[in-house]
């Protein structure tokens, strides 16, 4: 089995950063429909920062890719909704039942299982 490297960590990190700048864009954004909402959408700085990340994030992916099977890659993108819940309980005060806990605990078996298969 291939070593995790912090690179392929950071993939879900990232995706996960970006929700919360995008969750706390949108919160800033409100309602306002129509070009008021585009122009408070491009000068504001969570939706720039989440922008950005997800730049970031981009070439990151590429190097992940280059690096491993899409079918080992693409599942460690999994790890994005455990992460995305628990923010979402610590940061915004959002409450999680007990469904959550469980699929959360199915995909982190699912991710490990999949990064563990080897060829025959």
């Amino acid at each position: 089995m291939t070593p995790i490297r912090l690179t392929w960590l950071a993939v879900p990190v990232l995706n996960t950063l970006f929700q919360i700048f995008t969750k706390l864009g949108a919160a800033q954004l409100g309602n306002t429909g129509g070009m008021a909402w585009l122009e408070n959408a491009l000068t504001s700085h969570w939706i720039l920062a989440a922008i950005a990340v997800e730049i970031i994030c981009f070439f990151i992916w590429m190097t992940v890719l280059a690096e491993l099977d899409l079918s080992k890659a693409f599942p460690l993108s999994g790890i994005s909704y455990v992460l995305v819940i628990a923010t979402g309980w610590f940061a915004f005060g959002e409450p999680i039942v007990g469904f959550q806990i469980v699929g959360s605990g199915l995909i982190l078996a699912g991710v490990w299982l999949i990064a563990g298969a080897r060829q025959a």
